[in-house]
């Protein structure tokens, strides 16, 4: 698809077509970038977007031992560490 720039003040804009703002899913707020000589626009992308979900699956996946409890004491452990 091709479109035209226009001109806004002393900057360039162009006008986006409804069907691919909501095939990207695009918002009110989008980033830009450039990649490789060309400009990227993507939704906006809150930090730590999604984690809480990433950690509710990863916690369900796992058992919650602790790892250090699976590691097998040394000479540190048995005759140095003092409480």
């Amino acid at each position: 698809m091709k479109t035209k720039l226009v001109r806004i003040g002393n900057s360039r804009g162009l006008r986006i077509p409804r069907l691919l703002i909501e095939q990207c899913g695009l918002d009110k707020t989008v980033e830009l970038r450039v990649e490789n000589d060309c400009l990227v626009i993507s939704s906006e992308r809150r930090m730590r977007q999604g984690w809480d979900n990433a950690f509710r699956v990863a916690s369900a996946s796992l058992d919650d031992e602790l790892p250090v409890e699976k590691v097998a004491s040394n000479q540190f452990d048995r005759k140095e560490w003092q409480w």
